[in-house]
């Protein structure tokens, strides 16, 4: 592939991709989304070289795993990934603290930044719907990715009842779990 074809199709740059191997396939996937995963990391992370180091992750990963690509939205696709590197950040930070036992002490402030305390409400819904029975999380993160239940069912192999109740019983779990979470953001 010679140069920049900007007819071709996102899913036509995977197929040769995977085909052939031509790097500059995988290159201009890249040139086309990097700015998206990028404003995706940076509304994430406060600071641009972490959001620069998440986006270098993500396509990082996404090449290692596009043999693994079923097919649909590369950009949900790729955006999934972020997602997921943003949150494996967030939780490395997060394992680490260093903590004044003095400072430990002192309650939490009342007051938060909203977007700050929406960034750490959306962290702990990810958090605990990783916790859900497999079935429940895989339908609800289609529905968070604009799936219809007939697309989830399609791309999950359960009957479009199946991915209601699955729907529905993962949307319970994770309302009983986040309520006191929940009922002090608002």
């Amino acid at each position: 592939m010679t140069g920049r074809v900007p007819t071709t199709s996102d899913e036509e740059l995977v197929r040769r991709f995977r085909e052939t191997g031509d790097g500059e396939c995988f290159a201009e996937l890249f040139v086309r989304h990097r700015e998206k995963v990028y404003f995706a990391c940076r509304r994430f992370f406060a600071d641009g070289p972490t959001s620069e180091d998440a986006t270098q992750v993500t396509f990082l990963r996404a090449y290692r795993s596009l043999g693994g690509f079923q097919g649909g939205s590369f950009s949900a696709w790729l955006m999934r990934i972020a997602k997921n590197v943003c949150i494996d950040e967030w939780r490395k930070r997060r394992e680490s603290p260093v903590v004044d036992m003095e400072v430990a002490d002192l309650p939490e402030p009342i007051a938060l930044d909203s977007t700050f305390e929406a960034r750490c409400l959306a962290v702990r819904v990810r958090l605990e719907m990783e916790s859900l029975v497999p079935a429940q999380r895989q339908c609800l993160e289609l529905k968070i990715d604009g799936y219809s239940y007939e697309e989830t069912a399609a791309r999950t192999g359960f009957p479009v009842e199946a991915v209601k109740s699955h729907l529905q019983n993962g949307r319970r779990m994770l309302w009983k779990r986040l309520e006191g979470t929940l009922a002090h953001s608002k």
